[in-house]
Formats: structure tokens, C-alpha cells, sequence
């Protein structure tokens, strides 16, 4: 028996609001609250075929989004999948399709929402858009509950109320609790296409809107009620779906399209051939140049390529590479959107070309859910096998059949196939039919896995397809490392001095993807932005500190006089290169240069104390008559995370040393911080003499720039004892913090959980970063800051500009030099266009 709370929100029509509801609801649930203190794990899942949906159900509850479609799958499959789908969670969220009695036509509600509920003994949630609703509303319901006593209706959701007369009319009306009542509110409206809703992959808001979508759930929504009713649904007696598959020998890598162009596919189809013993690695055609190393077979699911057609068209080293794919025989699936992919065209705009068809938008939709039969024997099929699938599209391709067809549907011969290749408009749920996942799999193993040292044997088109561009990198790269290697075999050359006021804002020039500036790569909260605006909203008073400096000494446990706010780090660097005539200032490089800059601006004698190979502190080194000592944790550019004990062991009597900890807040946890003045962290604040402007300490600078996207905002600030705090406010400008600056801190001094969210994005992303160079032999320093120092050789930075990516050259930090450069962590999508440039470059230089 399984235990597993659930609900199914389902509605009167389509339109009512049911994927608002429904995935507010799982982000609302997921969020620790009264009526779960660490929140819930949340399983979305999703009645019929759509693929959009699940998509948003993903965002909200941060797993993947299921499908449940008796059509699809067989009815036998639904409570197995459901289960499977669910494994570990706390309560599984059920969308609804259409109406709740509407199914396949002509077959008495097969395939509804309501057929769900009963294969899965789930009760349902009814949502009821009543914007243009009084007590019909609850005629309504009492015969939604009446027409099939079988289905358990447990309550209403009200959805774009208006005005509380009405709702308390709409009450009274009604013979089912009332579960919420939420208002209208026309930002959470989704954008929609000619094929339904934008996908979330998509939408450059949609975090934000699931987070809004959340708010408003959980605000309007009696949760606790909806927990209780999901508790009443009864125990299920079934087993979870399991891929039971046959292995295959040799783990072939399976090719599956992904990114914003690609979205369409069911988690199960992974699963089966992970189970299948395949390799499945995703690639991105608007982004990735080649299919990935050792491809042995390819999966094309569905999408919107007619969106992107101009961009998947100018990658064509990837479409090249994919053309001779397929016509050399690799296993190559491609479903709707796939098919589209593999066309000779799409609305004019050359494809692929692997397909003999030319494909265009129509003007109506084609949408039918039928039974298809093999029309032949090929890749995935033998003639005479029967699958259920839909299709869903708006283009239409001529010819409309190859020589050899894919499906014979409702008596029309459909799609391309082949014993390599099966293409066609028709969607199947692999789950229901897994031999075609085993054929799949098995094709691939039988395929010579191709060698990547020998890629352009395999496609030779790869190097003839070449664009200037890449030509003049590749040459940039040849001009730049002969020059190199002049100056080596000159040692009386002249090495110029670092540029210490060199920036990565000045790499990041228009036209250039950028990896160069340490910036989130993301929008802003939505709790940010309103901050902002009701700081600019006070720029017509004086900048008033107050604030801003308790909420920084609630955050750090200190108190607000030991607390300065500054114009971003680099003020507080200034004000600190300023405060005492210093007789021995030290830099710990290689390191963020600002500093030195500043102390050289005051006119201050600065010792460089170099780091080993490892980029590791070595206390022992610094000269014991110091009187500053500035180093980065984090370091900039290096991302090395020294250890607290190692900095607090510096500190001394008549020694001030500074740390710039401007990236630590991007490092889950925080680790080794000396902000907070408590024994476990930094004991030297608790240490009589410590911190004073002539007894030395520790100071601490801190910037909101990095994690929060707010560089022309310039957010920072100082944490010191009282006298260092007070000689530096001497000295700084009257008001140089604007009120936007202020807001942004009081804002962001309680953002634990965005925050939270922010450092894993940035750990994740830059462990993946790391992951790959270091694949590609490139040496990685083990950093911990959301950017990678990489030794890539001299040249290949201006190679990279050829390539139209912006990456920050490292040889303006004393101890480096122009064979390594420091790259931003950013998401997989661009990480991986920043890959591919910098493949083609190691290629041609090697």
C-alpha cells in the first residue's frame, strides 16, 4: 500500500484558472509556512498530453513535471505512474485537463479529468472563475457533483473574485466548503502562442511568476484545508511504474534536444533509456556547435523550432553536424518539432535538410488524438504495431510522407521512415509503449561508437563550414601565442605593470556574451525591484543611513555603530586607504585590485606578498611590521576560500586587517566569514584593543553588487568596531549613499532564502564550469566563488572576443599572467555556448 496525500484540481471549462490555481498551489505548499514549518515536497502532475504545463509545475516544486494520460499509457499505467511520479514526496498536486468530464470524444469522458480522479481514487478541487458570477456558481457545482457521484468533489477555489458582497453571495449559494477565494489580479497572467501557453523554458519571468503565483495561493488559500482534504484520499494499492527494459551492452550516448527551442518530451522517455543502459546527455541547438562527443543516437522531441528558425539557421556547424548524422546512419528519433528540425526548410529558413520535406505554417490547427499503425518496418516499429499519440501543431510539410512511411493514422499515411531514422508530427508517451525506447536503445548499441579525436572524418562538412569568424579567431589565436612565445625567448623583454584599475565591465562591450563581469546572471526579485523604486520614489529628501545600518547590524549580529554603509566597495577602500597615515600597507595578491589602486592613490607604500601555486594565505609571510593587511575571502580572481582561523591568526595588536568579503554571500552557508563579532567566528572582535582605528582589528567590506545584479546601484558597506566605523564616516562624503542604495540594504539584509536560492544557482553553475574546462584539460583553480581562474593559454582570450565572448583577461592582477583569464559562472545555456567557442579554438590551435 502507498500513502499519499493528493488532490486533483479540476474546473467547470477550460479557462478558469486551473494552471494558475494548480501551480501556485505547489509553490505555495512548498514554502515553509504555519501549516508546514520546513515546507513540503510537492509532486506536480498533469492530466493529458500537454507538455507546457509540467513545465511550470517543474519551477514550483522543483522536480520534474508528470503526465497522466489514459490514452497515452492505458488506464492500468495512470496510478503506477502517478506513485512513481511522487516517490518521496510529501503530497502530489494533480492539473486537470479541460473541463472536469471532458475526454476523448466519443468515448464517454475517457482520458478526463474525471477519469483521473477514479483510476486514482483522488478527490478533487474545484476551481471556479466567477469574475462574471453570482449564485449560478453554485448551480454549478451542485451539478458538477451530481453528474457522476463517483468522483469526489471536496471543495471550491474561488478565482477572480470581485468585491466581498459577491463572494459572500457566491458562499451562501454553494453546498461545498470553500477553500479560498482569490482575487484578480491580472499579473499572473501567462502569455500564450499559437500552440497554448508559453513554455517556462521560455519565459525570462518565470521564476518570479511562480514565486507571485505562490504568494497569492498562500495568501488567499486556506492551505491547511487543502492539506486535509489531500489526507483523505485513501491508500493506494498498486506498485510504481518501473522502466523495465532490457539493457543493452556498451552504454551508447544518446543525443536528446533540449533549451528554449526544445521542450517537449516526457521524463519517462529518459528514464527508459537510462534504464536501457544508454548515456543520455542533453544538447541545445540554439547554442551547442556540435551534437555531443561520442553520440550514437539522437532524439529530437517537440518545441517551437517555427519561433527560433532564424537562430537554429545560424548555427550551422551544428546543423552540419546532425545533417551527417543522420545520413550516416546514426539512430535518429524525431517527433513533431524534431521533424520540423530535420526539414530542408521551415517557412523558408533552411534546416537541417536530413528530411526531404519543406515545412510551413498553416492557418488552422491540426489537433487529433488517435491510434497510429505502423506503416512499415523501421527504426522504432514493425509493420502492423499499434501506439496511441496526439498531435498538436500548426505547420504542415510537403510532401507530407516520405518514400517509406512513419504511421498509417485514421487511414493517412504519415512521417519518414527508415531502419535508422522515424520522423513524424505524432507524439507518443514511451511509457505506454516501451519497446519503442527498446528498439531505440538497442539500434544505438549496434551503432560504432564514432572516434572524437577523428571528428572531421566523421564530418567532414564540420571544417568547411566554418565562418569568418571562427577563422579570424583561430588565426587570432596563432598570431597571439607566436607572440607569446617571442617574448618568452626574449627575457630581457620589458613586462609591463599590472593595470590595476583595469575592470571586467570594460570586457563586457555590446555584441559579446558575457562572462567577464561577476554579476547574477538572472532578473532581480521582485522584492528588490519594489525597493528600488520606492528609494527613487524618496530621492527628493536627504540619504538617511538609520535604517540601513540596523538592518546590516541585525543581519551580522552587530550594532548599527558598527555598521557604515558605503558607495559600494570601492568607497569603503578609499575611506580605509585614507583613515591612518599607514607605514606598511600589504596586499595579498593575486588579489582584487581596487585596493591597491586606492592605497596607491593616498600615496601609501604597498608590499605585495604573492600566493603560492595553489593560491593559498600563508600567514607566516607577512612582514611582522605590517600595520595593514588587505586580503580577498573569496580572493578575486582566484575564488580561493581561505580559512577564518588563517585571517584571524593576522590580526594583531597595532595591525588592522581588511577584508573584502564581496563575494562570500554567493557561497551557500557563508563559510569562514569573519563578519559576525561571535567566538566561533572571529574572537579577535572579542579581544580587548582589537578594532580600534590605532589598536588594529578586523574590518570587513562588504557588496551587494555581485549576488543581487545591482552594480549601478553601488551598494556596500564597512563592519568594524565603533572607532573604526566613526574615523571612516570623518572622512566619508556627506550623503554619498543614495536612498535606492539604502533601500536596496534594508531590503536585501533579510533575503535568507533568495539569497539561499541565488548561492546554490551560482554553485551549481560554476561547478559545471569547472566540471567542463577541466574535462578539456584545462587547469581549474579549486575555488569556491561564483567564477574559475583557468590557465587556457596565451591568446585565447582575444580568441574568445573573435567568438563573440567576453571573458576577464587575468594578466592585470599581479601574479598572473595572459595565459589565464577568470569566467563568470552563468547557466548551463550560456556556459555551454562559451564552451563550444572555446572548443573550436583549442581545435584549431592544436
Amino acid at each position: 500500500m502507498v500513502i499519499l496525500p493528493r488532490i486533483l484540481i479540476a474546473a467547470p471549462s477550460t479557462g478558469q484558472g486551473k494552471t494558475t490555481i494548480a501551480t501556485g498551489l505547489m509553490a505555495a505548499l512548498r514554502t515553509a509556512g504555519p501549516h508546514a514549518p520546513d515546507g513540503l515536497t510537492v509532486s506536480g502532475h498533469k492530466v493529458g498530453p500537454d507538455y507546457i504545463d509540467p513545465g511550470y509545475h517543474a519551477l514550483a516544486t522543483g522536480r520534474p513535471g508528470r503526465n497522466l494520460d489514459p490514452h497515452l499509457v492505458g488506464p492500468d499505467l495512470i496510478a503506477p505512474l502517478l506513485v512513481h511520479g511522487a516517490r518521496g514526496a510529501d503530497i502530489a498536486v494533480i492539473e486537470g485537463v479541460m473541463g472536469l468530464y471532458d475526454g476523448k470524444v466519443g468515448r464517454e469522458g475517457f482520458s478526463s479529468s474525471a477519469h483521473v480522479a477514479t483510476l486514482t481514487r483522488t478527490p478533487v478541487v474545484l476551481v471556479m472563475d466567477v469574475a462574471r458570477l453570482s449564485r449560478t456558481a453554485g448551480a454549478i457545482a451542485v451539478g458538477m457533483v451530481a453528474y457522476d457521484p463517483s468522483v469526489e468533489i471536496a471543495g471550491v477555489i474561488l478565482n477572480r473574485a470581485g468585491s466581498a458582497r459577491n463572494v459572500a453571495e457566491i458562499e451562501r449559494s454553494l453546498r461545498l466548503p470553500v477553500l479560498g477565494v482569490v482575487p484578480r489580479d491580472d499579473r499572473l497572467a501567462a502569455p500564450s502562442r499559437h500552440l497554448g501557453l508559453v513554455p517556462v523554458a521560455e519565459r525570462d519571468a518565470s521564476a518570479e511568476l511562480i514565486e507571485l503565483l505562490g504568494e497569492q495561493v498562500a495568501t488567499h488559500v486556506d492551505l491547511a484545508a487543502v492539506l486535509d482534504v489531500a489526507r483523505t484520499a485513501p491508500d493506494l494499492d498498486v506498485e510504481p511504474w518501473t522502466p523495465r527494459i532490457e539493457p543493452v551492452e556498451g552504454r551508447p550516448v544518446i543525443a536528446v534536444a533540449g533549451g528554449r527551442a526544445f521542450t517537449f518530451r516526457y521524463p519517462e522517455t529518459e528514464e527508459l533509456l537510462t534504464a536501457a543502459g544508454c548515456e543520455v546527455v542533453s544538447f541545445d541547438p540554439l547554442l551547442d556547435v556540435a551534437l555531443p562527443d561520442g553520440t550514437q543516437g539522437i532524439y529530437l522531441g517537440g518545441g517551437f523550432p517555427e519561433v527560433y528558425a532564424a537562430e537554429l539557421a545560424s548555427n550551422q556547424p551544428l546543423m552540419a553536424d546532425v545533417r551527417a548524422a543522420v545520413e550516416s546512419g546514426v539512430p535518429t528519433v524525431a517527433e513533431c518539432a524534431g521533424l520540423l528540425y530535420l526539414a530542408a526548410s521551415l517557412d523558408g529558413t533552411p534546416m537541417v535538410g536530413a528530411v526531404a520535406t519543406d515545412a510551413a505554417m498553416a492557418e488552422r490547427l491540426t489537433l487529433r488524438y488517435p491510434e497510429a499503425e505502423a506503416a512499415s518496418d523501421s527504426l522504432l516499429t514493425r509493420v502492423g504495431d499499434v501506439v496511441t499519440g496526439h498531435e498538436f501543431h500548426r505547420t504542415t510539410t510537403t510532401p507530407s510522407v516520405g518514400e517509406q512511411a512513419a504511421w498509417l493514422v485514421d487511414g493517412e499515411a504519415i512521417g519518414w521512415a527508415s531502419s535508422t531514422l522515424h520522423a513524424s508530427y505524432l507524439h507518443t508517451h514511451w511509457a505506454g509503449h516501451p519497446f519503442l525506447a527498446q528498439r531505440f536503445a538497442e539500434a544505438a548499441a549496434r551503432t560504432p561508437k564514432p572516434d572524437i579525436r577523428h571528428a572531421e572524418t566523421r564530418h567532414p562538412s564540420r571544417r568547411d563550414d566554418r565562418s569568418e569568424v571562427e577563422r579570424r579567431a583561430c588565426a587570432s589565436v596563432r598570431a597571439e601565442r607566436g607572440s607569446a612565445a617571442r617574448s618568452a625567448a626574449n627575457p630581457t623583454s620589458a613586462t609591463p605593470k599590472p593595470d590595476l584599475r583595469h575592470h571586467g565591465d570594460v570586457e563586457a562591450t555590446d555584441g559579446l556574451l558575457d562572462f567577464a563581469v561577476n554579476v547574477y546572471a538572472g532578473p532581480r526579485p521582485e522584492f528588490l525591484e519594489r525597493a528600488l523604486s520606492a528609494g527613487l520614489a524618496s530621492a527628493d529628501r536627504y540619504p538617511d543611513t538609520t535604517s540601513a545600518r540596523q538592518a546590516l547590524a541585525k543581519r551580522h549580529g552587530r550594532t548599527p555603530d558598527e555598521v557604515l554603509p558605503t558607495s559600494g566597495a570601492s568607497e569603503a577602500f578609499e575611506l580605509l586607504a585614507r583613515v591612518r597615515p599607514w607605514q606598511r600597507s600589504v596586499v595579498i595578491h593575486p588579489g582584487f585590485t581596487e585596493p591597491h589602486a586606492a592605497l596607491v592613490r593616498a600615496g601609501r607604500e604597498v608590499t605585495v606578498v604573492e600566493t603560492d601555486d595553489d593560491f593559498r594565505l600563508r600567514p607566516e609571510r607577512v612582514p611582522a611590521d605590517a600595520d595593514l593587511v588587505i586580503i580577498g575571502n573569496p580572493t578575486n580572481p582566484t575564488g580561493v576560500l581561505h580559512l577564518a582561523a588563517d585571517i584571524r591568526s593576522l590580526a594583531k595588536s597595532g595591525r588592522t586587517v581588511v577584508v573584502d568579503e564581496a563575494f562570500i554571500d554567493a557561497i551557500p552557508g557563508e563559510p569562514n566569514s569573519v563578519s559576525r563579532p561571535d567566538g566561533c567566528r572571529v574572537s579577535a572582535w572579542q579581544t580587548p584593543g582589537f578594532g580600534g582605528v590605532g589598536g588594529g582589528g578586523i574590518v570587513v567590506v562588504r557588496s551587494l553588487t555581485k549576488q543581487w545584479s545591482i552594480p549601478g546601484i553601488r551598494a556596500g558597506y564597512v563592519l568594524a568596531d565603533p572607532e573604526m566605523i566613526t574615523a571612516l564616516a570623518d572622512l566619508q562624503t556627506p550623503w554619498s549613499v543614495s536612498t535606492p542604495a539604502l533601500a536596496a540594504m534594508v531590503a536585501l539584509a533579510d533575503a535568507g532564502d533568495e539569497s539561499d536560492r541565488r548561492a546554490a544557482d551560482l554553485t551549481g553553475w560554476r561547478d559545471h564550469l569547472a566540471d567542463e574546462l577541466s574535462q578539456r584539460g584545462i587547469r581549474v583553480v579549486d575555488g569556491r566563488a561564483p567564477y574559475v581562474l583557468a590557465q587556457v593559454g596565451a591568446g585565447v582570450h582575444a580568441a574568445l572576443r573573435e567568438q563573440g565572448i567576453a571573458v576577464r583577461r587575468a594578466d592585470t592582477f599581479p601574479g598572473l599572467d595572459d595565459t589565464w583569464v577568470r569566467v563568470a559562472a552563468r547557466p548551463p545555456a550560456q556556459t555551454a555556448r562559451l564552451l563550444a567557442a572555446l572548443d573550436l579554438v583549442i581545435q584549431e590551435f592544436s
